[in-house]
């Protein structure tokens, strides 16, 4: 039987065109072309297709765009310390054995100013960056503030479906992230301990990672949040990172403060 060269070569000679090389007609390096040029655009496709959902969980996530690593200014030991430890975190995912074993909480507690949140938002960022991890940064104080508000029955602002949307985002993302916990508060109430405590329940039983900032040492935020919420914290593998260093924060009032003058604004006062 012909091959197809051969009843191609033929046909050529008919029309009194020279056949072509049989190099030309070599199908099994055309499909190899054809398979990489076609590899390519699939290896294209799903890198546009991942940067899109990056985006989309960088969207969500309510973190602070300049809360990077690359902004992070390494004045301070603590900051050192801390650093090390949050990339140490960040390179443990890539071990899937240690990602769906066990939930784990990093405590960043210290002063006001210290970085602690803008190290959380690094970490946050990175692992974005590399895994799609999901992440969610709120403030406690609005959770708490949004969660008064929805049993108002009355409004007409559909507080109750927003913070049962919200609610469920808070037990769904891989890393949530708390801050100013507890903050100007010397204990919580008994059904925010309650509430607080049985969503970091929830996402223990899921191993789901969490992160909380507070300006409270442990001793003070375990009687703070109580011993049901706390013992809560507990379960999980936990790592604790004090900030102590200097205030990275813009001074308003100087250091030196200006003398009095007889000509400087007075408020009002009781006569």
């Amino acid at each position: 039987m012909k091959s197809l060269n051969d009843r191609i070569n033929e046909l050529a000679r008919s029309l009194g065109k020279d056949p072509e090389p049989e190099a030309m007609f070599d199908y099994k390096q055309r499909r190899e072309e054809f398979d990489r040029l076609a590899n390519q655009d699939v290896e294209k496709l799903q890198l546009e297709t991942r940067k899109q959902r990056v985006q989309q969980i960088h969207g969500k996530s309510e973190l602070n765009p300049k809360w990077t690593f690359h902004n992070l200014v390494e004045d301070a030991q603590d900051v050192v310390e801390a650093i090390n430890i949050a990339k140490s975190f960040i390179a443990a995912h890539a071990d899937s054995t240690w990602r769906n074993s066990r939930a784990h909480m990093m405590i960043f507690y210290g002063d006001y100013g210290r970085g602690k949140s803008h190290i959380a938002g690094a970490i946050a960022h990175q692992l974005i960056d590399q895994y799609e991890t999901t992440v969610l940064y709120r403030q406690l104080q609005s959770l708490l503030e949004m969660r008064f508000s929805s049993y108002d029955y009355q409004s007409n602002d559909n507080a109750p479906e927003k913070f049962r949307e919200i609610n469920r985002q808070l037990q769904d993302v891989d890393l949530l992230i708390l801050d100013e916990v507890c903050v100007n508060e010397s204990m919580l109430k008994k059904t925010t301990q309650s509430w607080l405590g049985n969503l970091l329940r929830q996402r223990l039983i899921d191993n789901k990672n969490c992160i909380l900032i507070t300006n409270h040492n442990l001793k003070d935020l375990e009687n703070a949040l109580g011993r049901y919420c706390f013992e809560s914290i507990k379960e999980y593998d936990t790592y604790k990172v004090r900030f102590q260093g200097p205030s990275r924060r813009k001074q308003v009032v100087p250091e030196h403060a200006e003398p009095n003058s007889t000509n400087q604004y007075q408020p009002n006062q009781v006569r």
